[in-house]
């Protein structure tokens, strides 16, 4: 038998339960599984509560997110990952600081933002250094492209933010080259907000890697 995933199980890897000590949450409050694959999540049912909403797409191990819903229990967040081991970590993080305001989805980002987000329901993504791709055959995998874009400014409340970093300069120029000016402007930075460093972030600063940041915001 072929060791090569499917494209359907790319999209929707198998669900393994998250194994918590204690007196832990039950998993599915942290993870979830979506019921329909096919239709936007219900968000209110699924925090329990409305708030405004914040998605990190590629969330890894949960450390950003965790620490960023932590800060802000006035908030909802959300954690798009496809890698199992991961998504463990991320909801293990979750229970230990027992957030109410965190769930993560075990499913390809590009899917998630572009099905199973309802439109207008998220003040701000975060897209914190993505695959580069850096190979010129590799390019068309990344994740930035001009249909992701347009997944992303569909989501977006208006005036939603769209953040985005990477330690990589070529790809960092590629998505500014995306971005048109009809659908968001560059925001200048704030002294006044700050965000946890996430451990890819972490890795790159020890290393002495320049990072390149940009916060765009939806203008239409």
């Amino acid at each position: 038998m072929s060791d090569e995933k499917t494209a359907e199980e790319e999209l929707f890897p198998k669900v393994q339960s998250v194994e918590l000590k204690g007196d832990a949450t039950p998993a599915a409050e942290i993870e979830f599984v979506p019921a329909n694959y096919f239709a936007p999540i219900a968000l209110e049912e699924l925090f329990g509560r409305s708030a405004p909403l914040e998605v990190d797409l590629g969330c890894g191990d949960g450390a950003f997110l965790a620490e960023l819903a932590a800060k802000f229990p006035e908030r909802n967040f959300l954690g798009i990952e496809k890698l199992g081991g991961r998504v463990r970590r991320a909801c293990k993080k979750a229970h230990r600081l027992e957030l109410g305001n965190l769930r993560v989805v075990r499913i390809e980002s590009g899917y998630a933002i572009q099905y199973l987000l309802p439109a207008g329901s998220v003040e701000v993504v975060h897209l914190l250094f993505p695959d580069p791709w850096a190979k010129r055959k590799h390019k068309r995998r990344r994740l930035v492209q001009p249909a992701f874009l347009d997944s992303v400014h569909r989501l977006l409340a208006p005036g939603g933010r769209f953040r985005i970093a990477t330690d990589q300069e070529k790809y960092f120029a590629a998505i500014q080259e995306l971005i048109l000016p009809e659908a968001f402007i560059v925001e200048p930075g704030s002294a006044d907000e700050s965000f946890p460093v996430t451990t890819f972030e972490r890795h790159f600063l020890a290393e002495g890697a320049p990072i390149y940041r940009v916060t765009l915001r939806k203008v239409s």
